[in-house]
């Protein structure tokens, strides 16, 4: 069962129509810990919902630890109701096998928004720093210090995957607005 963690906040919804995203589920991928961020959006404000990580069992078989991952995503999804799902892009890893891993974990989630009929939204980590903190380069502390105060929590999102997953559903909220106006 995945560990969920929820503070409450006001949101409003002021998208366009009924069909715009107003529950964002942000996913940081990984095989041993995949993070998750669920949070309010409109156009102007965020408020948290709910985060938490997927872990899976080290000793488990490998293609058994990404039906944990299935799993528990569809629990959560179950749960929150998201009308988007927002992850982030695979970038280079030194290790090829971390990489892959990864790849792996990320299919997984991809292929369970696809079956639930989710839109799906790809953020580089680029991306997801410089829409949380509006610096590329910015350190796990600064963005967690960030998703603290964007979503006015009491105390800093943690573990880092759940906080790097709230980051990302902060970073799709921030630029749908700007997809609609392009509409």
């Amino acid at each position: 069962m995945p560990s969920f963690k929820k503070e409450e906040h006001r949101a409003r919804s002021t998208f366009s129509n009924k069909s715009d995203p107003k529950i964002i589920l942000g996913v940081d991928p990984g095989l041993a810990t995949t993070g998750f961020g669920v949070i309010n959006a409109d156009k102007y404000r965020q408020s948290l919902a709910g985060y938490g990580c997927i872990q899976t069992k080290p000793n488990s078989p490998h293609a058994q630890r990404l039906k944990q991952i299935k799993d528990k995503l569809t629990k959560i999804i179950t749960k929150y109701q998201p009308n988007a799902i927002a992850v982030e892009q695979l970038f280079f890893y030194n290790n090829a096998k971390t990489a892959f891993v990864v790849g792996e974990a990320r299919g997984v989630i991809l292929l369970t928004a696809c079956e639930r009929r989710l839109p799906i939204y790809e953020y580089t980590p680029l991306q997801v720093k410089q829409a949380v903190s509006t610096y590329g380069q910015a350190s796990k502390l600064q963005v967690q210090k960030m998703v603290k105060l964007l979503l006015r929590m009491k105390e800093m999102p943690k573990p880092d995957d759940a906080a790097d997953a709230l980051a990302i559903a902060i970073c799709c909220a921030n630029s749908l607005p700007n997809q609609y106006r392009n509409k």
